[in-house]
């Protein structure tokens, strides 16, 4: 971890971090490092530390979770990424720890796709035992990860499961759930068009959701 500390010190550039944090909303801090020299950043810690041959380290990431500069979340989910064929059933609890801890759109949306999607595709069972929940719960974040959570299914999509998800959710006021559900419609559109056109005309959805959903389809009638 420190060796990784020193990288980033090193490449701190407060200019490039004001306008990083602007995008940001001011949610965070930044050291003001890109992504592609985050990578290499990362590529250069894999390397030399060898934390990709040991077992999936939870502690590393809670370390990262902690800190104040974001790109040490994002360190974070890069590390993940690399790590999903090391992740179990029980991983999941951890993943809802981090998506509900400095939420916003850059980390939460990752965590879904990837190991979240990842976790439920191979344990399925965790989809009426957890992400049932988050479907029908409080927090913003969980609930925009249950919508999403299945967006790189393609054809194994659960058609049923995402639209009634989608329904449960469609009289929200969130910005961040109406946009999450537009995104999920938009991307099954390009595996099912024909369900998702069907689906749109059929039922109330946020006009936000209906232009995102819809952007694939043809005019609907």
């Amino acid at each position: 971890m420190e060796y990784l500390i020193q990288l980033f010190e090193e490449n701190r550039n407060e200019e490039q971090a004001v306008p990083m944090g602007k995008y940001m909303k001011g949610q965070f801090l930044f050291f003001g490092i890109k992504t592609p020299e985050r990578r290499e950043i990362m590529k250069k810690y894999y390397k030399e530390s060898g934390i990709l041959k040991r077992p999936f380290q939870k502690d590393f990431v809670r370390e990262l979770w902690k800190k104040d500069e974001r790109e040490y979340q994002n360190a974070a989910l890069d590390y993940i990424a690399k790590s999903l064929n090391k992740l179990e059933k029980n991983d999941l609890n951890f993943i809802e720890d981090i998506i509900t801890s400095k939420s916003w759109w850059d980390t939460v949306d990752m965590l879904a796709q990837k190991p979240v999607g990842k976790i439920a595709r191979e344990y399925p069972e965790v989809i009426p035992e957890k992400i049932e929940k988050w479907a029908h719960g409080d927090n913003l974040w969980l609930r925009r990860s249950a919508i999403l959570f299945q967006l790189k299914y393609k054809e194994n999509t659960d058609e049923k499961l995402l639209y009634r998800y989608i329904l449960h959710n469609a009289d929200s006021n969130e910005f961040f759930i109406q946009k999450a559900i537009g995104w999920a419609l938009r991307e099954y559109s390009k595996t099912n068009p024909e369900s998702v056109n069907q689906f749109i005309l059929e039922n109330s959805l946020p006009k936000l959701s209906v232009r995102e959903g819809s952007k694939y389809l043809k005019k609907l009638k």
